[in-house]
């Protein structure tokens, strides 16, 4: 079943510096919304505050209308909000079985998710011996084991060979189709972004700067202002 999120006013600073400055959008149940900004425009931090791997400071984080800005991130995992990582935190001692089945003991769910992502063949190899890019599709399939109903994905696309991309891109419009998750997705690819995305919602020196559909934030001056430093 998806699942909205509801981002009021979020505000996290370090010392003097606001990294997110009263952020504010939705995630519409069954969507897949892109987040996009340059380097340093709080994307990340806005994501570990929406995960519960950092507190905000101020306003409101909703899962369905329940509040969860002030819950551990076990407990917003548990309700259904999981999220990858910029840096893919795999167990690399354990095998890539052993890694996936960590997030739910079902081995017919994790070798076919494995399979997916052509990882089927390295089932028994320890995860430290993957490449970084199959390390980041280890990250994906772990998330999707524990059946989210909303998954926040930390630039999916970064260390992923080309050829990969694609059917990345193929099996996350999938997920919206079939399994009704919603996503919320922070990459620099913006191509991806505007081929996947239903919204896109731009983020710069901590604050919202624009929000809209990909053909509208492409046109968005704010949004050139911010990547290019100039209007046209």
């Amino acid at each position: 079943m998806s699942a909205k999120l509801e981002v009021d006013g979020v505000v996290r600073a370090f010392g003097g510096v606001r990294a997110v400055d009263g952020a504010t959008f939705d995630v519409r149940p069954g969507s897949i919304t892109g987040l996009i900004g340059p380097n340093g425009a709080g994307k990340s931090t806005l994501f570990n505050c929406v995960s519960g791997f950092l507190r905000a400071q101020s306003g409101r984080v909703l899962l369905d209308g329940r509040r969860i800005e002030r819950s551990p991130a076990y407990r917003i995992a548990r309700a259904g909000l999981v999220r990858t990582f910029q840096t893919p935190r795999t167990l690399a001692r354990m095998t890539v079985l052993e890694n996936v089945l960590l997030a739910r003991d079902s081995r017919t769910r994790a070798r076919e998710l494995l399979a997916l992502v052509r990882l089927d063949g390295y089932t028994d190899e320890l995860a430290g011996t993957l490449s970084g890019g199959q390390r980041k599709l280890l990250d994906l399939i772990r998330a999707l084991m524990a059946e989210p109903r909303i998954l926040l994905l930390d630039e999916p696309m970064a260390g992923v060979a080309p050829a990969l991309r694609v059917e990345l891109l193929e099996h996350i419009l999938a997920l919206r189709a079939r399994d009704h998750v919603t996503l919320l997705i922070v990459e620099h690819d913006l191509d991806f972004v505007m081929r996947a995305s239903d919204r896109v919602i731009v983020m710069n020196e901590g604050r919202v700067i624009a929000d809209g559909t990909p053909d509208e934030v492409r046109t968005d001056e704010r949004v050139v202002d911010a990547y290019l430093g100039t209007r046209r």
